[in-house]
């Protein structure tokens, strides 16, 4: 599986006549893109705003983020089984509008959604400071319940991160890049002396508003499965959860997943990477038993010497990713996990919910409950007052100025366990 990416980097983003990138800028037809996001029965209105790196905006409550992106030639097109067939992605080319994202919000569906602010304190916990971002306010109908609710924002985010990618599908690219998977026996035979490197790519799926989609799947439904990393690229997973923001994996991560995009980096170089085993992360244990056994067991048969696990969320969660890690080492596999932590405001408590002597090789994001006042930003898009219901923030979170006092949980983004964050390390 061949993909050729070619990234336009959009600098700036500003309204126009007609939705176009011109010597990087993405202009935007407000009217025409708000009718196509709000091309939903369901649907009483949408807004577009415009939020850029360094301005006085805040985004809450933020339920997903979405890069624009287009399929110039291959099979299928962005965001299969949703916003096209379900003909397998990945191969072919696809142009990537770098720089710019598609950012949802609206009024509150659960409370574990998100909070950008575009500078200040809570800028540097959250990498979507740094896009040109098109903020998409969807108003379902008043009598929606809270899972179609989330349906309906999720797809107006969809269509309308697809309507903004269709204008990059001409534009000459700034840079290209190219990935490739081969077939298993292939691959083995290509780089035979390095490390044999499989992912095992844990997705949210805990229920009702804690759903991930493969190929438009609620993958709880689905047993693990194998997939190649370039499938990712064409959005193949999309979010579909209003798990905590802080770790919240949006639909923009798993497009540009950094596992997969570190492992390409270094296969052909110090290791042989095979591809992605797509697991879930289910309530039950029964459920956790099957699909911790079919990973290792997916694992085992690709011949893999090492495999790297990442983890979506806290808590229920953790209990797949120590099973996963005991039954893989258990294969003889090598393992290293991805989490972060929730150890208190005074970072004393136990970091994880479960734990196991075989997860001797573990890379953290972060402490989720680490507290941050976000000043009071100039303008703000949606509804600040969530901030006193939203993980991570609690009754008199909102402050009488418009500042936001609250755990850094709150922040979309800021313990990414896809590593797509900005917190970093220091011995003392």
């Amino acid at each position: 599986m061949r993909l050729e990416i070619g990234n336009i980097f959009i600098k700036d983003v500003q309204f126009g006549d007609k939705t176009e990138v011109k010597s990087g800028t993405l202009f935007v037809n407000k009217d025409e893109l708000a009718k196509i996001a709000g091309d939903d029965e369901r649907i009483k209105s949408v807004e577009v705003f415009l939020a850029r790196p360094g301005e006085s905006v805040r985004i809450i409550p933020v339920k997903d983020v979405v890069e624009p992106r287009v399929k110039v030639s291959g099979d299928g097109g962005i965001f299969p089984g949703f916003m096209t067939g379900v003909d397998q992605v990945g191969s072919g080319r696809t142009h990537v509008l770098k720089g710019a994202a598609v950012v949802t919000t609206g009024k509150i569906v659960g409370f574990q959604e998100g909070i950008i602010d575009m500078k200040g304190a809570g800028a540097e916990y959250t990498p979507f400071s740094k896009t040109n971002n098109v903020v998409v306010k969807v108003e379902p109908l008043d009598d929606l319940k809270q899972h179609e609710h989330e349906v309906v924002v999720r797809l107006a985010g969809f269509r309308a991160a697809n309507y903004l990618g269709e204008a990059g599908k001409d534009v000459k690219v700034d840079e290209e890049k190219v990935y490739e998977t081969k077939p298993i026996l292939e691959q083995v035979k290509e780089y035979p002396n390095l490390p044999k490197v499989v992912y095992a790519y844990m997705l949210q799926t805990q229920g009702l508003l804690h759903n991930t989609y493969y190929y438009g799947v609620d993958v709880k439904q689905i047993v693990p499965t194998f997939m190649y990393p370039t499938e990712a690229f064409d959005g193949a997973i999309t979010s579909g959860n209003c798990v905590s923001a802080c770790d919240k994996n949006p639909t923009y991560v798993h497009e540009n997943s950094p596992v997969i995009t570190d492992l390409f980096e270094q296969h052909g170089k110090t290791i042989n990477f095979l591809g992605c085993v797509v697991t879930n992360e289910n309530v039950t244990l029964m459920d956790k038993e099957r699909s911790s056994n079919m990973t290792a067991k997916l694992v085992e048969f690709l011949g893999a010497d090492a495999a790297i696990i990442s983890e979506e969320g806290f808590g229920n969660p953790d209990a797949d990713l120590v099973m996963n890690c005991n039954k893989i080492e258990g294969k003889g596999v090598k393992t290293c996990l991805i989490t972060d932590e929730y150890a208190g405001q005074d970072g004393a408590s136990q970091s994880l919910a479960d734990s196991t002597p075989k997860g001797d090789a573990c890379v953290t994001a972060g402490n989720a409950n680490v507290v941050v006042t976000l000043p009071v930003m100039d303008t703000v898009i949606g509804y600040p007052e969530v901030a006193n219901v939203i993980a991570g923030g609690w009754d008199g979170s909102l402050n009488a100025d418009g500042s936001i006092t609250a755990e850094i949980q709150v922040i979309t983004g800021a313990t990414n366990e896809l590593g797509f964050n900005y917190l970093t390390a220091k011995t003392v």
